[in-house]
């Protein structure tokens, strides 16, 4: 496996994607308990959540957190929060390696999730593009805005 190493850098802001085992269409219908795994990691973690796009299989947002060390762990605690509070009814039909079932792991998320840091303010309405783009991309709305799962029609930052 490859040596991946994530950049912390204080003050800088961080487009992320998390993704669900298998692409399982499960975060839509579980949105309370989503919004509930992010208000859970906000009362843990400080930052900001600057775009969020939730897609029925994975999410796109950008964050900046106040501790840049942090975003990792602010990830965790949102896989955790939901996964721990998910009803097995949504994932007990997938498979998973045989490593990570007889260490008790549930087969809701995929292990890793991707980062990027937002570099400068082009690279930062790149990312917001592309996040509010994706539900017309993948054919779920027509228009960017037309997707009420996103924080593009909000006047203020997004909070969950």
């Amino acid at each position: 496996m490859a040596d991946y190493r994530r950049i912390f850098l204080d003050g800088c802001s961080y487009y992320i994607t998390i993704v669900t085992h298998a692409r399982n269409p499960i975060l839509i219908e579980n949105i309370d308990l989503l919004r509930a795994s992010f208000r859970y990691s906000m009362s843990t973690f400080a930052y900001r959540i600057d775009a969020i796009v939730v897609l029925p299989d994975h999410i796109h947002m950008i964050i900046t957190p106040q501790i840049a060390r942090e975003y990792s762990d602010i990830v965790a605690s949102i896989k955790r929060y939901f996964t721990k509070h998910c009803d097995s009814k949504y994932y007990d039909h997938l498979d998973q390696s045989a490593s990570r079932y007889h260490r008790g792991f549930k087969p809701v998320w995929q292990k890793r999730f991707y980062e990027h840091t937002i570099r400068d303010e082009r690279d930062m309405q790149e990312k917001l593009q592309y996040i509010y783009h994706n539900p017309v991309k993948h054919g779920y709305a027509d228009t960017p805005q037309a997707w009420q799962h996103s924080s593009m029609n909000r006047k203020q930052k997004y909070q969950m």
